[in-house]
């Protein structure tokens, strides 16, 4: 396909190599900030621009990879005939797009994203669109660069979004809490990762409900309190202690 990607950070780097890889043609990258539209357009072998009334109307598919205040807040500028434009974000309706195109649909990359990861890791990607014409082109073109590709509309879209959150951002903030207290109290947060890498692991093969170990699942109180006594001076990672602890021992009561 013939595409105009809008946007120029991580998710609009990331689909812009997918696309290329697979094939698809990238003839315009459009970016508010004028040297890295250029930048990414090189890298991309692709025109650049860096106003809305630059953008090329003769492309297949414009992919709109911004902010999600900026889709929201109708930062948008384009109006197209029947060309497919479709927004990259989880929490954000389809229709926010329905003014621009009367083809219109999402390509939601369920997957944390970082331009400067290398290799480009396996990206899920979260399909919808307006139309069953729209749909099945826009299915044509995940599985062109995705090997796990799945339909989802706006309301499975965002729950999709908030168990991204909780899984990911939310065991991150866990780990960079841990990395501190490894650090003030000279410990190596390196001989975790096995330990991290296993735990994630046994997730293709068990439900978690199956896989939880530890003092709160042993109801373990003295141990417990050795942990807490450690965290004394931590305040906020002894309030995560403790509420995780009291959640897990209600859990498996």
């Amino acid at each position: 396909m013939q595409i105009v990607i809008a946007g120029t950070g991580n998710t609009a780097t990331v689909l812009g190599k997918k696309l290329k890889a697979a094939g698809h043609h990238i003839v315009q990258v459009f970016g508010r900030n004028h040297e890295a539209a250029i930048l990414l357009a090189n890298e991309l072998e692709a025109y650049s621009c860096s106003s809305w009334a630059g953008v090329t109307q003769h492309a297949e598919l414009y992919l709109i990879a911004i902010a999600d205040q900026a889709l929201l807040g109708g930062e948008v500028h384009l109006k197209l005939k029947d060309q497919i434009v479709v927004h990259t974000a989880g929490a954000v309706p389809m229709a926010v797009l329905k003014n621009i195109s009367s083809c219109y649909g999402v390509l939601y990359p369920f997957q944390t994203i970082r331009k400067e990861v290398e290799p480009l890791p396996e990206i899920p990607l979260l399909v919808d669109a307006n139309t069953d014409a729209v749909r099945e082109k826009l299915l044509v073109l995940a599985k062109s660069m995705a090997k796990q590709v799945s339909l989802a509309n706006d309301e499975e879209r965002i729950k999709y979004h908030l168990c991204g959150v909780m899984t990911n951002n939310f065991s991150n903030y866990l780990y960079t809490l841990t990395e501190a207290f490894c650090e003030k109290n000279g410990i190596r947060f390196s001989n975790l990762l096995p330990l991290i890498d296993e735990t994630a692991s046994r997730l293709h093969h068990f439900s978690p409900r199956q896989l939880q170990t530890g003092p709160a699942a042993r109801k373990d109180g003295a141990t417990i309190e050795r942990h807490l006594a450690l965290l004394k001076d931590e305040p906020v990672l002894k309030k995560v202690y403790q509420l995780f602890s009291e959640e897990i021992m209600k859990y498996h009561r």
